[in-house]
């Protein structure tokens, strides 16, 4: 059994004295593992950092079996992501996340795409954290739990959306909420792709995916708690907006 792809390396685990076994988010294999021979030495390290694209070869004997990679560097985005914490915790928790909700050698081509070019953006621009969360929304969309923010699920209107049901994932309006509203949770503009794409909307955002990811996906893959990665993200993130909102303190100061 053989075939070659491209892939993101989502982490590395040793195998032996000389030896590791890579995760790697493939384009056309999706998550899947492998034994990369002599990888502890210095021309295997550049290329065993998480986020790194890599061109694989994959062989087995038989197509159950882990099998080995032979990899070339193709991208690191090492380098990207060192210069600045956030944009590093920003890829560490894109990684864990793969590989904590990924099946196993189940494709997901359009994810893939979406990583990539999230990857790329890491770092680029101020307001790439609102990348990550579409990120966060379509990986709900990809493994079965996604938000149905079309319509209000109490009433059927379309206009003045502000929550989402913390059991369905559907949206409700303040009408429809009624004395129900302080058991919702927020669904701001930036959730729908929309509006103020600063760190305090993405950051409540970011708690309504959470609720998703942490109570309804994690309980599927056996009750186990989400990636730390995500946390230190979001308290880097944080810690962004309080800082910005400390040096502008007037209307809209975290920008």
């Amino acid at each position: 059994m053989e075939w070659r792809d491209t892939g993101i390396l989502l982490g590395v685990r040793r195998h032996g004295e000389t030896s590791a076994i890579l995760e790697v988010f493939t384009e056309a294999h999706g998550r899947h593992a492998g034994v990369l021979r002599g990888a502890t030495s210095r021309k295997a390290a550049p290329m065993l950092q998480p986020g790194a694209e890599l061109d694989l070869a994959w062989r087995a004997r038989l197509e159950d079996h882990i099998g080995t990679y032979a990899a070339e560097l193709r991208r690191s985005r090492a380098g990207q992501a060192m210069a600045d914490p956030l944009a590093l915790s920003g890829l560490n928790a894109v990684c864990a996340l793969l590989a904590f909700v990924l099946p196993d050698r189940e494709p997901h081509l359009g994810l893939y795409r979406a990583t990539t070019l999230l990857l790329d953006t890491l770092g680029t621009t101020p307001d790439w954290p609102f990348y990550y969360l579409r990120w966060e929304v379509m990986l709900l969309d990809e493994t079965g739990y996604g938000l149905d923010l079309s319509a209000c699920a109490v009433t059927g209107a379309t206009e003045g959306l502000r929550y989402v049901s913390p059991r369905t994932g559907r949206a409700v309006t303040v009408e429809g909420a009624g004395d129900w509203a302080d058991r919702l949770l927020p669904l701001p503009p930036a959730l729908h792709g929309e509006g103020n794409r600063g760190d305090d909307e993405v950051l409540r955002a970011l708690g309504t995916t959470g609720h998703f990811l942490g109570h309804h996906l994690a309980p599927s893959l056996g009750d186990r708690p989400l990636p730390p990665a995500r946390a230190l993200f979001l308290d880097r993130l944080a810690k962004r907006a309080a800082a910005a909102a400390a040096a502008d303190p007037g209307p809209g100061g975290s920008r």
